[in-house]
């Protein structure tokens, strides 16, 4: 890594990861108001962004295959790269219902492909013996770029409207294509990107049913999906607890919650790399689910803006643990197959639908009995999860 040629490929690689940020989330959490102040009614928001999910959800799996097949990794960057500037341009150009609905599909796109590619990168350059300590840089330079663009946004966004904030998000998606094109094509082995067996190099692929069958990559899904039934709605709940109690300023809080969140991930994911490189992943992913019921008790006794350091740091911890960790376990329990990045685009698939289903359940839970005890609620869906990864710690443990 302190080679010359090391730093051609890791510095481009790091970049990526810095401006890739708007990529996974892109101008999703803006759309709603911009289109709202254009005269847009809420279920007609609501459904355009759903389709853009369920769209989202649906390709993420097959995407991982595809980029496991694929002998130019660097393309399913930039394929991302491309969707996140058409969609900023398009939701730009016209308000259309359909127009919108396909930008929102564009962005679901560019979500669903870049976590699995930039595995796969890491992978072609690291090999399995460097991936953890490169994929824990990667991880630090990510959430700092998600600080860094959340803070650009909400500064821009209050400046000049939300059109800057889209326009920053297509300048994000331009410069992550520009960097990962600097990363020299020969420097990724395509066989080590998808966990191809080392000693065997004419050994094909599993068949696509191992993800049906290995057990560590079905429990580490569900127990994701577990999780994040229940840490997905709990921010955007306890906004709207501290806003609805006038607690708090909705654009300003939001923009506090991303970057303290964010800014204790940076340092959580360099921590996280470290203990995994001595032990390995089942540990870091135990401790990770701890932190939500605590998140839950803690968002039931504390409202408002003193509860906002505390409850973000605390999922600044869990969330910057999963982000190394995950992706981690998925390469180490999967290598040999040549399925790494398929087996990647499964659990995010997994998991999203729990994050999906999150913000509804709770928000009608909040409904019939209040805010406290909805936390409670929430938080006890960590307890499934570290339930389910005790009991099934025969599997995933040499992990």
């Amino acid at each position: 890594m302190t080679s010359r040629h090391s730093t051609t490929r890791t510095w481009p690689l790091f970049a990526v990861n810095f401006f890739m940020a708007d990529m996974q989330s892109g101008i999703g959490p803006f759309v709603g108001v911009f289109l709202q102040e254009r005269g847009w009614a809420s279920g007609l928001i609501g459904t355009a962004l759903t389709i853009g999910n369920i769209a989202g959800m649906l390709i993420t799996t097959p995407i991982g295959g595809f980029i496991d097949a694929s002998r130019n990794k660097r393309m399913w960057v930039v394929i991302p790269g491309i969707c996140v500037v058409a969609a900023s341009a398009i939701i730009l150009v016209s308000q259309n219902f359909w127009a919108v609905t396909f930008s929102q599909i564009a962005q679901s796109l560019a979500s669903a492909a870049i976590v699995p590619a930039v595995t796969g990168i890491t992978l072609g350059i690291a090999r399995q013996k460097g991936f953890n300590a490169l994929n824990g840089r990667n991880q630090a330079f990510n959430h700092a770029g998600n600080m860094v663009g959340a803070a650009l946004s909400g500064y821009l966004g209050y400046k000049f409207g939300y059109v800057a904030v889209f326009v920053l998000a297509a300048v994000f998606g331009a410069i992550a294509i520009a960097c990962v094109l600097m990363i020299p094509a020969k420097s990724i082995d395509d066989r080590a990107a998808r966990g191809s067996r080392e000693d065997d190099s004419k050994a094909p692929p599993d068949g696509m049913s191992v993800l049906l069958k290995h057990k560590p990559l079905l429990v580490l899904a569900l127990a994701l999906a577990l999780f994040h039934l229940g840490n997905a709605a709990i921010v955007p709940l306890y906004g709207l607890a501290a806003v609805a109690e006038e607690q708090a300023n909705g654009p300003s809080f939001v923009a506090t919650t991303v970057v303290i969140a964010q800014g204790v991930m940076i340092v959580t994911s360099l921590i996280a790399m470290q203990v995994a490189g001595k032990r390995n992943y089942w540990p870091v992913i135990l401790v990770s689910f701890m932190f939500l019921p605590v998140r839950g008790v803690l968002a039931f006794f504390v409202s408002g803006w003193w509860g906002v350091v505390p409850m973000q740091v605390l999922d600044g911890i869990g969330t910057g643990l999963q982000t190394v960790a995950v992706p981690g376990m998925i390469a180490r329990s999967l290598n040999g197959t040549g399925r790494i990045n398929l087996g990647q685009g499964a659990v995010i698939t997994v998991q999203g639908v729990g994050a999906s289903l999150s913000p509804a359940l709770g928000g009608w839970i909040a409904q019939w009995i209040g805010y406290g005890p909805t936390f409670l609620l929430l938080g006890g869906f960590g307890l499934a999860s570290i339930a389910l990864w005790l009991a099934f710690g025969a599997a995933v443990k040499k992990y």
